[in-house]
């Protein structure tokens, strides 16, 4: 299609991938925020958000004149022939998702929509909110599409410009067209749905991911108690491909800005229509066990106890490659441990200092300094080529706590260290290192 006039309104992580990488498909984009510092920040090209290849999309964007940040969405909209609601809808009490910005942003602009323009909400919402705003709208010439979306931080860009599938629902088929023709030549196949559909693929798909690792999780924990190996388990299970690779790594549980949030407004979703969704608040529940147990495993390498003992923590964004806090398992785990009286220093190659309960240094090596036990709680690659001899020869304990399975046991035994995973037989000192 023809170039498009679009609005976004939201430059979080969700709004500013979509905004920039429509711009680099060919539309005029502009995108909304209330934070007058960010949008001043964002029209001058800098991104404060970790993700590879955004930066360069928007700095491209601007200099092309494609892409153009403003304040203010009502002045925004006049002229716009697609607006996408890309706002926070995140966990409100009880576990439902809180729509009030998606209801302000509604209410401000719904007026002024110029006849035609689709609203789009890119936000990850509740079945029936399409149905929700145009009744807020009250208008028979704004069609409400729904056009969820699955970027994966760390590789969002990436996942925008190269799609497993495009997804758009509306009660307006030509709508949904006109949306889906905005992705241009993207290679990927295009559902077309009801707006009820679209807006349930997203919770359908993020919760069955979280199915997946807590159920990798617990099979970890059999591993353990059954003297199996989960790498080998994984490995035997991934070549099925009706079961795949991907989601099948134990870790400390999951988290980030999606799925905690997803799991718990699905199982509202469902208690609202009277259906017990057993299966995934089972989920959810081994996802608290999941970090209890990594806990437990962390108190048995400092003698049962953790009241006093000096923890070192590699690691605190909830995935490597992103500098997200949100819901870090990693934070998680770290808080519990503080709780229980550990004293934490912790690093992460994309997070600077200001957590409460912890020491946060820039330096990876400060966190062994006199440490009973280092943990790794974030798989950040470069955790695997650190100096582990010097980490030992700082250390005053001797295990590495390794809740994502990311080092080699044997670079660690070598250490003079002993190295314990999660659903992997324990590697025990096996020599002094060599000073």
């Amino acid at each position: 299609m023809s170039s498009a006039r679009i609005v976004v309104v939201g430059t979080g992580y969700v709004g500013l991938t979509t905004g920039a990488c429509l711009a680099s498909l060919g539309h005029r984009v502009t995108c909304v925020d209330v934070d007058v510092a960010k949008v001043n920040r964002l029209s001058a090209g800098r991104v404060d958000i970790l993700e590879p290849g955004l930066a360069e999309l928007v700095s491209r964007g601007l200099a092309n004149g494609r892409l153009s940040f403003v304040v203010g969405a009502r002045e925004a909209v006049r002229g716009a022939e697609g607006v996408f609601l890309c706002v926070p809808t995140p966990m409100g009490a009880g576990g439902s998702a809180d729509l009030r910005a998606v209801e302000a942003v509604t209410a401000e602009i719904g007026d002024v929509l110029p006849a035609g323009c689709a609203l789009i909400t890119k936000s990850t919402v509740p079945v029936g909110t399409a149905k929700r705003i145009s009744a807020m709208v009250g208008r028979d010439d704004v069609p409400v599409v729904s056009n969820p979306e699955f970027l994966r931080e760390g590789t969002a860009v990436q996942d925008f410009l190269n799609p497993d599938r495009i997804v758009v629902g509306s009660d307006s088929r030509a709508a949904a067209a006109w949306v889906g023709q905005l992705y241009g030549d993207l290679a990927a196949p295009i559902v077309v749905a009801d707006a009820a559909s679209a807006e349930l693929v997203k919770y359908a798909a993020n919760c069955f991911l979280a199915l997946k690792l807590s159920y990798v999780n617990s099979i970890a924990e059999l591993c353990e108690r059954l003297g199996a190996d989960i790498d080998l388990v994984t490995e035997g299970m991934g070549y099925d491909r009706r079961i795949g690779r991907t989601f099948l790594k134990p870790g400390p549980g999951w988290g980030g800005s999606c799925l905690p949030k997803d799991t718990s407004a699905l199982v509202k979703v469902a208690e609202s229509v009277d259906y017990d969704f057993r299966m995934l608040t089972s989920a959810i529940d081994e996802n608290i066990a999941q970090r209890d147990r990594i806990v437990a495993k962390i108190a048995g390498a400092c003698g049962g106890t953790l009241a006093g003992a000096r923890i070192g923590v590699l690691g605190l964004a909830f995935k490597a490659g992103t500098n997200d806090l949100r819901d870090s398992p990693a934070l998680a785990v770290s808080s519990v441990l503080g709780a229980l009286g550990a004293e934490i220093t912790a690093y992460d190659p994309a997070v600077s200092g200001g957590i409460a309960g912890m020491t946060v240094v820039d330096d990876p090596y400060q966190v062994a300094k006199d440490a009973d036990v280092v943990v790794v709680l974030t798989e950040w690659a470069e955790f695997r080529n650190l100096d582990w001899v010097a980490i030992a020869d700082a250390m005053e304990g001797d295990d590495v706590v390794d809740t994502r399975n990311l080092l080699d046991p044997g670079m660690i035994l070598d250490a003079g260290l002993s190295w314990q995973g999660v659903g992997r037989p324990r590697a025990a000192r096996r020599r002094v290192p060599v000073s």
